[in-house]
């Protein structure tokens, strides 16, 4: 409600300095939706400059004069406001090479992607919708405005974009806008590999990621190739009913909305094709798959311009995801190898692709169940799981004689043998130890 106030003012003053304003595109769409909105962009026929005027007093950045946007800070919220334009020519399949400012609400409305985004509403609640988008909305349909094909010429990132709303929001795109948006799919190869995976990362957290990523699985993988591989792969194995790729993307379905969990889910069979054998009487196997699928994603995820720690988190839970978890000392390994948040996530994975397999697996997920709330209960007392759990430290292994990577090794080693429950974690114990491991 506070942020309705916020943009209400905005429009407002615009209003009375003698300009049409109102809010535009996926704020409009969500607002109708019902759903949570995060930001809100305003357009108007206010041309850049007349903008800053009229919010002389607050803070103004022209962060887009370009293409006529203006950011006005109020109450410490961003709003970008632009001015009604129509796009020129597109040279780059992404951005205008030009922008021509027009009074027409409609005709800056027309150059939008798809008719759900081509609303606007003023600050009364009026709905300007010149292109049908709010029975879209309900008819739960994703429409290109006019041509699909020019539009996604336009801009290549479209694609992406309506394969991502179809997963976020659940909606059928509309059969021209779905065949062309396949057909051009190799336009996406001049888009920068930050914005296909941002898109990526918005799509595999939609509940119908599954359905969507099972019908544009082209488009997918014209974004990661190695994807490819696994279509149509069957496991020949007892404990699947789906073929790799479809198993992967069931199981990002099914994992919990953790960000780093699907990630690791959608990368983390992804090079079983490559790793599978069969036995005499046929039964599939993949062993290996989890180190070489982690290899992989680091790969794809480096050349998608992830972020170094979400990368290693990813990784790290996709590694171990197919290991055997029988004993309290492995859930303790477990956490000092992974952390306490990497020990859950992978818990939360394994259940994830048990549900992505045949029934009778997922007795093992209360057994996952019950190794949370054991870590749980290790964290609570306060075991000696983590390295600086230990009642030695760095210092004191190089006061061993100890140099560089010796001496983590050897308070891994100690940590080991504490959590075998070999050694207490006394200090004496732990430094006369040392002293052996080292010579």
């Amino acid at each position: 409600m506070e942020n309705v106030r916020k943009y209400a003012y905005l429009l407002e003053k615009l209003e009375s300095a003698g300009f049409e304003a109102y809010i535009v595109g996926g704020c409009v769409r969500d607002r109708l939706l019902g759903r949570e909105i995060s930001d809100y962009d305003i357009t108007t026929n206010a041309l850049p400059k007349q903008t800053m005027a009229v919010f002389a007093e607050l803070k103004v950045a022209p962060t887009g004069l370009k293409h006529g946007t203006v950011t006005v800070i109020y109450n410490d919220m961003p709003f970008e406001v632009t001015t009604f334009r129509v796009d020129g020519s597109y040279s780059d399949s992404r951005r205008p090479d030009s922008v021509t400012f027009t009074a027409s609400l409609e005709e800056d409305l027309a150059r939008r992607d798809f008719t759900v985004n081509a609303m606007a509403m003023d600050v009364r609640g009026e709905l300007y919708d010149p292109f049908g988008g709010r029975n879209d909305l309900q008819a739960r349909i994703i429409r290109c405005v006019g041509e699909p094909e020019k539009r996604f010429r336009e801009d290549a990132l479209r694609i992406m974009r309506a394969v991502r709303f179809a997963s976020t929001l659940g909606f059928e795109v509309e059969e021209r806008t779905s065949a062309a948006a396949l057909e051009l799919r190799g336009l996406l190869d001049n888009i920068s590999r930050e914005r296909c995976r941002d898109e990526l990362s918005k799509m595999i957290m939609g509940e119908s990621f599954a359905e969507t990523a099972l019908r544009y699985r082209d488009i997918i993988a014209q974004v990661i190739p190695e994807f490819r591989a696994c279509f149509d792969f069957e496991q020949h194995s007892r404990y699947h009913k789906y073929n790799v790729y479809e198993h992967i993307v069931r199981a990002v379905a099914a994992a919990p909305p953790d960000p780093t969990v699907r990630t690791a889910m959608l990368f983390h069979d992804i090079c079983k094709p490559q790793m599978f054998n069969r036995d005499a009487d046929g039964t599939g196997h993949f062993k290996g798959h989890a180190e070489v699928s982690a290899q992989a994603a680091e790969v794809i995820m480096r050349r998608l311009h992830w972020e170094n720690a979400v990368i290693a988190d990813v990784c790290a839970i996709i590694a171990r995801h197919s290991d055997k978890i029988s004993s309290e000392k492995q859930i303790k390994r477990l956490i000092s190898r992974l952390g306490e948040d990497n020990f859950f996530r992978l818990l939360e994975a394994k259940k994830a692709d048990n549900l992505a397999k045949n029934e009778f697996v997922l007795t093992e997920n209360v057994w996952f169940d019950e190794c949370a709330e054991l870590g749980k209960r290790f964290i609570q007392e306060n075991a000696c799981i983590k390295l600086r759990d230990l009642a030695v430290n760095g210092n004191d292994i190089m006061a061993l004689g100890a140099e560089g990577r010796q001496v983590g090794e050897c308070l891994h080693t100690l940590l080991d043998l504490v959590i075998d429950g070999e050694l207490p974690n006394e200090r004496g114990a732990l430094l006369s130890r040392a002293e052996e491991v080292l010579k």
